[in-house]
């Protein structure tokens, strides 16, 4: 199930006056701007409230004799402008440890949340503040960056904030039920009217002026609350289908783990006494091998033994070739997250070769070479001995992918801790049953693959 296309499409049946029922008893949204308009006009004549520089006077007919789709009859046309009280920018002001007031920046706005303990303090003009102070119910909204459009509404505030100049406020009339404008502002149609109105090519950003003419169907107060309410039930079910998903996400992948535990135990296939034992294999391998005890394993078959990794693999660069034209074999083309580069010199690499990464943050990934190429700086070769079934190899580095990520050296940038690699301790099985093991694992992690598509 796709949670996020089912809340837009919640959101979307919402804006449209599909979601809950109109109720005949309510006062029309035509009545309700009217009202709004009014105050309005007496604010502005008390100078509490400036008028609006881009629309001098409101206007008394209907909005928008072209809608962009349509509405209830009992819904209203308007701009974030019609109800708002005022779009106001933020304070330029610099972040402090401490301060009498909390600095609201956009990097504080997170997945539609606020940490106010890590938020930073700043001091302000205490003539001016009462301008910028923040209240529950404001929205703010990110005019610029990556994070352009994104909004946040203020609620339960329980310290003196202002914000930040790249943020912009918008205070609503009571009327108006700030909770709708904020779902509203996260509807896909809000997003087509700021997809369009932003400006800049380095840096999209939305002004105070855009905002506010941004086009808002606007329903009754009796049915913003309707609306409200059954969206919040809506998304509460939501947050629980959510929450059962990256539940099970989590127990699929504790399963793989523990399906590759119990293989690397010898608990995962039976064993065949006709198989050849590992020590007779690790013979092959190196004719001088003596077999050695590891606690860590006390209970294996007797048909298994141990060695360190660096027995059964190594790590090595491809021979250095010139003069021929070949694909850069780096990590981002491996992932599949660019266009093929080629070089006419490098490591020569052929196909279906392992590749390490032995820098980074994910030192430890094994790769698959999908073509001949040259081997990217970030990585080494994986040869591993002929003797060993490759994929049982593959799946023991991959259980001690974490360990790997975890001890890494280096400080600038994080490599691979080859040392700890190396003496990674393998339990090996027989050859035939290294390969029942990859069999049995592969069809395992086929039907979690299966699983974890559908969810």
């Amino acid at each position: 199930m796709d949670t996020k296309k089912l809340r837009q499409k919640i959101l979307d049946l919402a804006i449209h006056g599909k979601l809950v029922p109109q109720d005949p008893n309510d006062e029309p949204a035509s009545v309700l701007l009217e009202r709004i308009k009014a105050e309005k006009e007496d604010l502005i004549k008390e100078g509490k409230i400036k008028r609006n520089k881009k629309s001098a006077k409101t206007s008394d007919t209907p909005h928008y004799e072209n809608v962009p789709f349509e509405i209830p009859r009992s819904w209203v046309w308007a701009t974030v402008n019609d109800i708002s009280k005022s779009i106001l920018y933020g304070v330029s002001e610099s972040a402090k440890s401490e301060g009498k007031y909390k600095l609201l920046r956009i990097t504080d706005i997170q997945d539609n949340q606020v940490d106010w303990g890590t938020v930073p303090f700043t001091d302000f003009d205490e003539d001016k503040v009462s301008s910028y102070i923040l209240h529950d119910g404001d929205i703010v909204f990110a005019r610029t960056g990556a994070t352009v459009g994104k909004s946040y509404l203020i609620k339960r505030l329980r310290q003196n904030a202002i914000y930040a100049s790249y943020l912009i406020r918008v205070q609503t009339f009571d009327l108006i039920l700030p909770e709708y404008v904020k779902l509203f502002f996260e509807s896909g149609y809000y997003w087509e009217q700021i997809e369009l109105g932003s400006v800049g090519i380095g840096q999209p950003n939305v002004n105070g002026t855009i905002l506010g003419n941004l086009n808002i169907p606007l329903p009754s107060f009796a049915e913003q609350k309707r609306i409200v309410l059954k969206i919040e039930r809506w998304f509460s079910l939501i947050d629980q289908i959510e929450q059962s998903k990256a539940d099970l996400q989590t127990t699929i992948k504790q399963t793989r783990s523990k399906i590759l535990d119990l293989a690397i135990h010898g608990k995962l296939v039976p064993q065949d006494p006709n198989d050849e034992s590992a020590i007779e294999l690790l013979k092959r391998i190196n004719p001088d091998f003596t077999p050695c005890d590891n606690g860590h394993y006390p209970q294996l078959p007797h048909s298994w033994s141990f060695a360190p990794m660096q027995t059964l693999c190594s790590l090595v660069d491809g021979e250095k070739r010139n003069g021929m034209e070949r694909i850069n074999l780096d990590v981002k083309y491996l992932r599949g997250d660019s266009e093929a580069k080629t070089l006419t010199f490098g490591k020569y690499v052929a196909a279906n070769s392992f590749l390490i990464l032995v820098d980074g943050e994910n030192s430890g990934e094994v790769f698959r070479t999908p073509i001949d190429g040259y081997q990217g700086s970030t990585f080494k070769q994986l040869s591993i001995n002929d003797n060993m079934n490759t994929d049982y190899v593959l799946q023991v580095i991959n259980l001690h992918r974490k360990i790997l990520r975890e001890n890494k050296v280096g400080s600038a940038i994080p490599h691979l801790n080859k040392k700890l690699f190396k003496a990674i301790e393998v339990p090996i099985p027989p050859y035939g049953e290294q390969k029942r093991i990859v069999e049995a694992v592969n069809l395992a992690f086929k039907r979690l693959d299966v699983i974890m598509e559908s969810l």
